[in-house]
């Protein structure tokens, strides 16, 4: 049986930035650098694989971390909407921007924003994959579709291998 019970890991903190990543394409190289960047500055930012306690339940600790973070930035990849988890942070992140207004930074990392809002290459298929697999959800998907879009629509950074 499931526990509601908050852990004592991220939830008890407040953070300054929550960064939303694919781990797989940036976490060894660009998120790292800024991550680093951040410390460096003093900036508090939340990083799950230092801030979430071994046993902890995923999700509702993500979910505790983007309601105490000020600032969101996300660092869109090539497989970034392939990730379930990304997609459910990315919804998450939009939805309390929206209800907050507080500030949220798009990067665009190997991809362009236009990529990403009109959701093309790797993006198309990764929804290729989601119609399919959450065939009886596709309102979540779609909600999945709109966070992009949104996001997207926003000024960023267009990082090209860099």
């Amino acid at each position: 049986m499931a526990s509601n019970k908050r852990s004592s890991s991220s939830h008890a903190e407040n953070f300054d930035v929550f960064v939303s990543f694919r781990g797989a394409d940036t976490r060894n190289g660009f998120t790292n650098h800024l991550f680093a960047a951040l410390q460096r500055k003093g900036v508090v930012a939340f990083k799950d694989d230092q801030t979430i306690e071994k046993g902890d339940f995923l999700e509702p600790e993500l979910l505790y971390a983007i309601e105490g973070s000020q600032v969101f930035i996300v660092v869109f990849s090539k497989d970034y909407a392939s990730s379930t988890w990304c997609m459910k942070e990315l919804t998450k992140i939009v939805e309390w921007v929206e209800e907050t207004g507080r500030s949220l930074l798009p990067i665009f990392y190997d991809v362009t924003p236009s990529e990403v809002r009109k959701q093309t290459g790797e993006f198309a298929k990764a929804f290729d994959e989601h119609e399919e697999r959450f065939k009886d959800d596709l309102k979540m998907v779609k909600k999945w579709r709109a966070a992009l879009k949104t996001c997207s629509d926003r000024c960023g950074w267009d990082v090209q291998n860099k």
